[in-house]
């Protein structure tokens, strides 16, 4: 089976493509010629994981899925949440957006956060939803350099170090993305 990753993210891409079996067989955005950036306009995670998959199979006429994560911590009311990549502005930058997530929780004792991720997957002119959650909290200081976005500052429950000292395997098997992929991988070995 053949599906098309709606993402121009590497660390994703390279995330998704471990956790999934030999039989299914993924394209990036870049192996289909899509080249654009896909708006995310939605004010929502699922709305925006649905607008990319909607993309591409409009535009392109794949069956596709796509996902869309945000952090959401308690005490600033779910923020960053939809507006995880560009908390700290346009620019995407992943060290503003972490530093803007450290300045607001200086001194806040509820460091209390979940990511959470939707993936909508189109497929046979259908459309689905699987999502993944991992609460913890966020730390006070970055830790490792492994992973991508918000991983130095967050330590799932349980845990005692962020996802960005965990191996990419070991995250995929307690994180958001590795819990909505596994439903995803499910689904689609039982079609």
């Amino acid at each position: 089976m053949k599906l098309v990753f709606a993402s121009n993210n590497q660390n994703k891409i390279v995330e998704i493509k471990l956790l999934l079996p030999p039989t299914i067989e993924i394209l990036s955005l870049e192996d289909i010629g899509c080249f654009e950036e896909i708006p995310e306009t939605a004010n929502t995670i699922e709305g925006n994981a649905q607008l990319k998959a909607n993309y591409v199979t409009q535009k392109y006429g794949f069956d596709c899925f796509a996902d869309d994560s945000g952090l959401e911590i308690e005490s600033l009311n779910g923020e960053p949440g939809v507006h995880s990549a560009r908390y700290a502005g346009q620019q995407k930058n992943e060290e503003d957006n972490i530093n803007k997530v450290l300045d607001k929780l200086a001194k806040n004792p509820n460091r209390k956060a979940q990511f959470k991720t939707i993936i909508a997957l189109n497929l046979n002119g259908t459309q689905l939803l699987f999502s993944g959650t991992v609460s913890g909290e966020i730390t006070t200081e970055r830790h490792g350099n492994q992973g991508f976005g918000y991983d130095p500052i967050f330590k799932a429950d349980g845990m005692n170090r962020t996802f960005a000292e965990l191996s990419i395997t070991e995250k995929g098997a307690i994180s958001h993305r590795g819990k909505a992929t596994k439903l995803l991988i499910d689904f689609l070995l039982n079609q």
